[in-house]
């Protein structure tokens, strides 16, 4: 049975961040001295809608907890991307659903270049819930 310290450490979040939104904000919460769980990794993207549906499945078998899509929403500089993503995102759930993956662990959300609060939120939430759920259990 693994220990609490060793379960939370195998729990990766992975931040898929906009370039030109989210990951200032990310930026903004360092640059203000918060502290978010160690277990998350940003990955800076220009538009996360060129990630094809087998990316985020592969990411769950690859042992990635969680995946939280921040991006531009409505505001995107990429006219139609967003509205591209979601209906990407919404093909993931199907696929995730028919693996039985909980659809809790894939979120899209718009975070702005200042969101601190938003953004520390969105990974507080997703940390607390792989805590109570663990890493998905896939074969690669």
């Amino acid at each position: 049975m693994m220990s609490p310290q060793t379960k939370k450490q195998h729990n990766k979040i992975l931040i898929l961040a906009t370039e030109t939104c989210a990951y200032p904000g990310a930026d903004s919460v360092g640059q203000a001295h918060s502290t978010y769980p160690a277990n998350t990794y940003i990955l800076r993207v220009r538009a996360p809608v060129l990630f094809p549906e087998s990316f985020y499945i592969d990411c769950f078998k690859k042992g990635i907890s969680g995946i939280i899509v921040m991006s531009c929403g409505e505001e995107c500089p990429y006219e139609g991307a967003y509205k591209a993503l979601a209906k990407r995102l919404d093909s993931v759930y199907k696929k995730m659903k028919a693996m039985e993956i909980e659809l809790k662990r894939l979120r899209l959300t718009a975070i702005c270049t200042v969101c601190n609060r938003a953004f520390l939120n969105e990974v507080k939430q997703m940390d607390q819930l792989v805590r109570e759920i663990g890493p998905p259990q896939l074969m690669a």
